[in-house]
């Protein structure tokens, strides 16, 4: 009978009984093994203590090319103002054919010799300031070039010491060379053009001036040289002044005049 009844237990309990708690060791927990952290590129991860593992390089942002611009000229520019007693000192007086009321100081820019832009002052007469600009302006656009240009009073009105600077100027207030008469400077209506590189050369072919030794001869290509039919000369003669390298007998390759004289 006993036999019986264990065999109805196991069929009605639809399967394997469940153990007995008390009669089961519980089961050890099981450890799960850490889970490895993902990473991601730049991302710093834990090092031990002491690790001198070094952080990756940072990668610098591009930098542009430094590659110099290209300087650009200033354009030319020119003012025309009155002139002071005090800024003609020197070179007007008493007696001259013009008064300093007449005469205009054009501050300009020309190009020098260094390939550079300058400034420099030309004292002339007012009726002649407008045209004269007018030259000035295409020989800086052409970039001929001026070794300076001052007025005649930095040198005290020497004529002399300021073409042997080789100073481009123009009123100074005294006799043309070998005469006894005006000049036409003494009107503001001449210009001294680069003295050195355009001396004064008498009939025989002698010159006042050591430093102008190289550059009698004409034609010469040499920078700052006037020569016959050249630019220099087409420009002043589009305001109707004439050259006096043209003239017979000696010759004065600096000056331009306004009667050519």
């Amino acid at each position: 009978m006993a036999t019986v009844l264990a065999g109805l237990a196991t069929a009605c309990g639809a399967g394997a009984t469940a153990p007995d708690a008390a009669a089961s060791p519980a089961a050890a927990p099981v450890e799960s093994p850490p889970a490895a952290s993902a990473t991601t590129p730049g991302t710093a991860t834990a090092t031990p203590p002491g690790s001198a593992t070094p952080a990756p390089p940072t990668a610098a942002p591009p930098t542009e090319s430094a590659t110099p611009r290209p300087t650009v000229p200033p354009p030319f520019s020119a003012k025309i103002g009155k002139v002071s007693r005090a800024e003609v000192r020197y070179s007007w007086h008493e007696g001259c054919p013009v008064s300093v009321g007449d005469l205009r100081k054009i501050t300009m820019t020309y190009w020098g010799f260094d390939d550079k832009s300058h400034t420099g002052e030309l004292v002339v007469n007012k009726s002649a300031a407008d045209d004269l600009v007018s030259v000035f302006g295409k020989l800086y656009d052409h970039r001929y070039p001026i070794r300076r240009m001052e007025s005649v009073d930095v040198y005290k009105g020497s004529d002399y010491d300021s073409i042997d600077a080789d100073n481009t100027s123009a009123f100074n207030c005294r006799s043309a060379t070998g005469s006894s008469s005006w000049s036409q400077h003494a009107y503001g209506l001449a210009v001294d053009l680069n003295p050195r590189e355009n001396p004064y050369v008498y009939a025989d072919g002698s010159h006042a001036h050591k430093n102008a030794t190289g550059f009698v001869e004409r034609p010469l290509k040499k920078p700052g040289v006037v020569n016959a039919g050249d630019f220099v000369v087409r420009t002043f003669d589009g305001i109707g002044w004439g050259w006096g390298g043209s003239w017979s007998g000696a010759k004065d390759f600096q000056h331009f005049s306004s009667n050519g004289r």
